[in-house]
């Protein structure tokens, strides 16, 4: 009698249906897992390459809570876990494994200086990954209905604090051009919760953060949403608390060069978004005929003709 071996089981048929019931379980989560869970949705990618210890440290928790994590959505352990983001990653793991690479060799203790022109391909380097990576993940749905809302909106309201600052400030430029009204809540004289009192339900709010998520934004967005608002965030993760109270959420990862993050594939994010609205606002416009006018009166009969009508024949 042959016995047949059996192939292990995992509790997820793949990757996208584990990241779905993180998301689906994402509110009770400890703090520590709501980290891990924040970094697994935002970089399982890496997970394929690194150990329990680098994923540890990268969420600043111990070995330990990574593996708790594991267990708690149905894995024996973190090399379980790990092997669900293994199929069908290579392709994408070795751009972005050789750049990580190439910071890592940069910043050594005492080697030489570097040349500016070395320091700004790196960055021009990871703007373009942070593009490529826009460029494979936007969806069509979530943009088309962020458009949507906009088009319908009866005026529009920014949110963008501390590094999405300029985000907002490029979008309160652009927006400025579709005769539609803007109103950007930058915080100038801390009057931004008087002018939300103009708010009026069905008004749009456009918010803009990423981890660790500005508390002014996110409670302008509150605040809003009391009003009657709809939002569309521009946000890092399906785990950021914009997305869990929008009704369109599009995802910006930038990437992040010698500890700083561009914001290059968000200004893409938001420029597009502009585009879209502003095509969509020309197709909708319909000239109206020039009203009908009147012939000009016939000019007065000059003096030699009222004359030669009084003569006598």
């Amino acid at each position: 009698m042959t016995l047949r071996k059996t192939q292990p089981t995992t509790p997820f048929a793949d990757a996208a249906a584990f990241l779905a019931a993180v998301r689906a379980g994402f509110a009770p989560l400890s703090r520590q897992l709501k980290a891990i869970a924040r970094h697994v949705e935002q970089h399982g990618e890496r997970l394929a390459i690194e150990g329990v210890q680098a994923t540890a440290a990268q969420c600043g928790v111990q070995p330990s809570a990574v593996v708790r994590f594991a267990k708690h959505f149905g894995f024996s352990g973190y090399s379980e876990m790990q092997a669900l983001f293994r199929a069908g990653a290579v392709r994408q793991l070795s751009p972005n494994r050789d750049y990580q690479d190439r910071i890592r060799e940069l910043i050594v203790p005492g080697g030489p200086a570097l040349a500016g022109t070395r320091l700004a391909h790196e960055v021009i380097q990871g703007s373009i990954d942070s593009l490529q990576a826009l460029q494979r993940s936007l969806p069509d749905a979530p943009f088309d209905a962020a458009v949507d809302l906009m088009l319908a909106a009866p005026a529009l309201w920014l949110a963008a604090s501390r590094r999405a600052f300029p985000v907002g400030a490029y979008l309160a430029y652009a927006l400025q051009h579709t005769a539609r009204p803007v109103h950007w809540l930058h915080g100038l004289g801390a009057m931004h919760k008087g002018e939300l009192r103009a708010l009026q339900p069905g008004d749009v709010m456009l918010a803009v953060s990423f981890e660790p998520y500005a508390a002014e934004t996110l409670e302008l967005v509150d605040d809003a949403l009391a009003r009657g608002a709809r939002l569309v965030a521009l946000t890092d993760s399906q785990l950021s608390p914009l997305a869990a109270r929008a009704d369109a959420t599009l995802l910006a990862q930038d990437g992040a060069t010698f500890g700083f993050r561009s914001l290059t594939s968000t200004l893409c994010l938001a420029q597009s978004l502009f585009l879209a609205l502003a095509y969509r606002m020309e197709l909708a416009y319909e000239p109206r005929p020039a009203p009908a006018t009147a012939p000009p009166p016939a000019p007065p009969p000059s003096a030699a003709a009222r004359t030669r009508r009084r003569r006598p024949s």
